[in-house]
């Protein structure tokens, strides 16, 4: 069943990546100084994306090893 979501469902890999991008970027933003009193904001969303920055790449990995696998 694993493999099944893995290779079936790719695309949550990718839009997790890009939500986590997007939310890494929003959070890079509100590091400015002119918007210092959202700084923690800026602390959580940059811990958040880059969480799923991570999930994502690793669910590719997982699935990258899968499709070698199958070969």
């Amino acid at each position: 069943m694993l493999k099944t979501v893995l290779r079936d469902y790719g695309w949550i890999h990718l839009g997790l990546g890009l939500a986590g991008n997007v939310t890494f970027f929003i959070g890079s933003i509100l590091f400015l100084p002119a918007l210092e009193s959202w700084k923690t904001v800026g602390v959580w969303l940059f811990i958040v994306g880059s969480f799923l920055m991570l999930v994502g790449a690793a669910g590719e990995m997982v699935k990258g090893i899968i499709e070698k696998g199958d070969r």
